[in-house]
């Protein structure tokens, strides 16, 4: 082909120096909503002690997209992913291509969503051992050219493990590794009673659940499956850090403050932070860092590439 056109990253391989722009990126950091991942990006640039020319700020690469989110800090690219596994395959598609394409050596991919928990009260920081799609199965199932394949949701346990190691007595929450449950939806798809339709009972409701707790799943999401049957397929070290909203044994709505909730929110983070500023002290990286925001190789092909995305919704 010509080009490689990202369409819903507003990117392409001759329009842009990709190699340039990503080739120094040793973390991909996804989560749900774009805000979110923006917030992350200022929280990791104050973490990693990053700093941007004067006069310059965080910048959207993706932004021509208007759908996916994308801010660079140094070593660390932090993308929105959407809702979903239908969203997170086509992100995760591009973002492949992206590291292949930029050449980056080893990086490591982590998501850091938020999670109903099973039997886990909220607040409580959840890192993925195995994710399991709705019949249980630790793989994810793919329909491609009309034939029905699974593909296996493995993500690496040692980094699990690590990233656990890095939670502190001083946490005033817990941090636990267990099964994931990841479902094609919010309602039905996680035996909710409070969605436009519910056709089984509460009991129905709660012997699912305790069967949940009983096979080792810790926490509910819409992710994981996708996530880890993609950067396992493509040979990336991956790991799922989510917070638990709430305890479904308790109830289906979160009820938890706003402020309570944001609070919450931060806490995969922190201990994500605490994951690469390790890594990189221990390469001899954690110091000021200046990254480039953006390199067009040719103006004619930059724009081409705005329109392919803006008319691929």
């Amino acid at each position: 082909m010509d080009q490689d056109i990202l369409y819903h990253l507003a990117l392409g391989s001759e329009s842009h120096d990709l190699q340039e722009m990503f080739g120094d990126v040793k973390f991909v950091c996804m989560g749900g909503t774009p805000k979110r991942m923006e917030n992350f990006a200022h929280f990791i640039m104050n973490e990693i002690g990053y700093k941007l020319p004067a006069g310059t700020q965080l910048q959207d690469i993706s932004a021509y997209s208007y759908r996916y989110s994308m801010y660079k800090v140094g070593p660390v690219l932090c993308v929105s992913h959407g809702m979903g596994t239908p969203s997170v395959s086509i992100l995760m598609h591009e973002m492949i291509k992206l590291m292949y394409h930029a050449k980056c050596k080893d990086p490591v991919f982590i998501r850091i969503g938020t999670c109903g928990g099973v039997g886990v009260e909220g607040g409580t920081v959840i890192i993925t051992e195995d994710a399991l799609d709705g019949q249980l199965r630790n793989s994810h199932e793919f329909t491609i050219l009309g034939e029905t394949i699974h593909r296996p949701a493995k993500l690496d346990k040692k980094l699990a493990r690590e990233l656990k190691a890095l939670a502190t007595a001083d946490d005033p929450y817990d941090t636990i590794i267990g099964k994931t449950l990841c479902t094609n939806d919010f309602y039905e798809g996680q035996g909710r009673l409070d969605g436009a339709f519910c056709e089984f009972s509460e009991n129905d409701k709660m012997a699912y659940l305790e069967k949940l707790r009983d096979n080792g799943v810790v926490n509910i999401e819409m992710e994981s499956t996708i996530f880890a049957a993609l950067t396992h397929h493509a040979g990336i070290k991956a790991a799922v850090v989510c917070v638990a909203l709430l305890n479904r044994l308790n109830g289906d709505q979160v009820n938890a403050p706003k402020e309570v909730m944001h609070e919450w929110q931060q806490r995969p983070q922190i201990l994500v932070a605490r994951y690469i500023r390790k890594v990189l002290s221990h390469n001899g990286q954690l110091k000021s860092l200046f990254g480039h925001q953006g390199s067009i190789k040719s103006p004619r092909r930059f724009k081409l590439v705005q329109q392919e995305s803006q008319a691929h919704e």
